[in-house]
């Protein structure tokens, strides 16, 4: 009696993949990760920013009320920006600093500046009393705006 499952050239027809199929599969996912990996890690990085412009914003919300009840900023003092006279609050990406002034009271400048551990280093966020924004994105100069990924324009 012949066995038909047996018979070498069913076994050669059911081997599995072949080298080449591997490789050609190896190549295409490896192409693919080349492209998605850069553009990953800059969506994670904009997702990063929205703490700096979020806690700036509410940090501006701040001073605008303490100004409203004393007609000047100086003197300001809340746990989210330290102290008035420029101590550093941290955040998980950014650490932020309010810097006001005695000789300018209706002045002052919130930072953001990015934390170097978490893969923030170089961007800069501040924010004035007078709703200035600007920033700082590597590899990048000074701009009036707040900008929220690499090559981006005001």
């Amino acid at each position: 009696m012949k066995h038909i499952f047996f018979s070498p050239s069913n076994l050669r027809k059911s081997a599995g993949f072949t080298l080449i199929e591997l490789m050609i599969t190896v190549a295409i996912i490896g192409i693919l990760a080349s492209i998605a990996l850069p553009y990953y890690g800059d969506y994670v990085r904009r997702g990063k920013v929205q703490e700096a412009t979020s806690e700036l914003a509410n940090m501006r919300v701040k001073m605008e009320q303490y100004y409203q009840d004393n007609r000047s900023y100086a003197g300001y003092v809340d746990a989210a920006c330290a102290t008035a006279a420029g101590a550093v609050a941290s955040g998980k990406y950014f650490t932020f600093a309010c810097a006001t002034d005695a000789a300018t009271p209706n002045v002052y400048t919130i930072t953001a500046t990015g934390v170097a551990s978490q893969g923030m280093d170089g961007y800069k966020y501040s924010l004035d009393q007078n709703n200035t924004k600007k920033s700082t994105v590597p590899p990048g100069a000074e701009v009036n705006c707040w900008i929220s990924k690499r090559g981006e324009a005001c």
